[in-house]
């Protein structure tokens, strides 16, 4: 499955999402009207068999009632934001938030329930959140490291981006840990998606660099494909001629994808930058009896490894038509 296929395969599912919210928001409303319900019925002594643990499931079920309120309301909120889909990226941070808020606020509903006393509920908390803070030292930094991708946003959902030796489409950014589609990988010697997952902790995002393909602002990268032609071939046909199929191949969408990136540069302190306004072609001697012409051009990342197999084959199609001009080595010299 390639990755067009797997993002129609996504969106194809997405309609269904709204309803499974519905249905855990109907179930959340219910389990919170049962636990108000049996509140009251206990508070007016309409059931009295509990004894000794009657102001405990009093609490209790005060407490579930609020906190299952809450998680009605996160719900309902998150509906809300699905049915905007104005970005997709910003809704999934969003939501994430919503859900990781609305658990600190039911943990607080719940420790405030529990203990008459504030300054017990404080102490208590306190030592719980010492030894845990001491038992939980990796899944804490990758939750902060949650934040730091959250509010820096080196990478975002479907970003493509290297980690550490991890290179591949981010799918999924969880409290804990990032999920990546992998590309490239042990088995390939492309840019193609290798079909297995990766799962890294948020904490690396801390402790090494992020390469990020993607990027909002230019989401392309420089790519280059070498050719060799032999000594007595014309070299002004062979830069024509691959400067004509790379843009036939390419479309005009790149001169404005190059005065992009320009504009981008000029906004840095970097100096000005030799940016060729087409496909640039360069020459220089290989070590061995031929020349090697390398065409260098703006690409999709995602698209990197189509577009490439596309140029090679237009181009040689476009040589062999002037076998007169354009020479390859001999097969006794290479």
């Amino acid at each position: 499955m390639d990755i067009k296929t797997k993002k129609e395969v996504k969106k194809e599912v997405k309609p269904n999402k709204p309803k499974a919210h519905k249905a855990w928001l109907a179930g959340y409303v219910f389990i919170a009207l049962g636990c108000l319900a049996l509140y009251v019925l206990i508070y007016y002594h309409a059931i009295d068999f509990f004894g000794n643990f009657r102001l405990l499931i009093l609490r209790l079920s005060l407490a579930s009632g609020i906190v299952f309120i809450i998680f009605a309301l996160t719900k309902t909120a998150e509906l809300i934001i699905i049915k905007k889909r104005h970005d997709r990226t910003a809704h999934y941070n969003v939501i994430r938030l919503i859900r990781l808020l609305s658990v600190f606020i039911a943990l607080f509903v719940i420790v405030t329930f529990l203990f008459q006393k504030w300054y017990t509920a404080a102490v208590s908390l306190g030592l719980f959140s010492l030894v845990m803070g001491f038992a939980l030292q990796t899944p804490i930094s990758s939750l902060i490291g949650w934040f730091y991708i959250i509010i820096r946003t080196p990478y975002k959902v479907g970003d493509r981006i290297q980690v550490g030796t991890f290179t591949g489409d981010v799918v999924e950014i969880s409290y804990l840990d990032t999920t990546l589609w992998e590309f490239g990988g042990n088995y390939l010697t492309n840019d193609m998606p290798s079909g297995r997952l990766i799962r890294f902790p948020n904490t690396m995002v801390l402790q090494s660099q992020v390469y990020n393909y993607s990027w909002e602002k230019f989401p392309y990268i420089w790519n280059e494909i070498p050719f060799h032609v032999a000594y007595e071939s014309n070299l002004p046909v062979v830069e024509e001629i691959i400067k004509r199929v790379s843009i036939k191949e390419l479309g005009d969408d790149m001169l404005k994808n190059i005065q992009t990136f320009k504009e981008l540069v000029e906004q840095t302190p970097v100096d000005e930058l030799n940016i060729k306004e087409y496909p640039y072609v360069t020459f220089r001697i290989n070590a061995n009896t031929w020349v090697e012409v390398t065409v260098t051009y703006l690409v999709d990342p995602k698209k990197a490894a189509g577009i490439r197999t596309r140029l090679i084959q237009s181009i040689l199609d476009e040589f062999n038509k002037v076998p007169d001009k354009i020479l390859f080595p001999n097969s006794n010299s290479r």
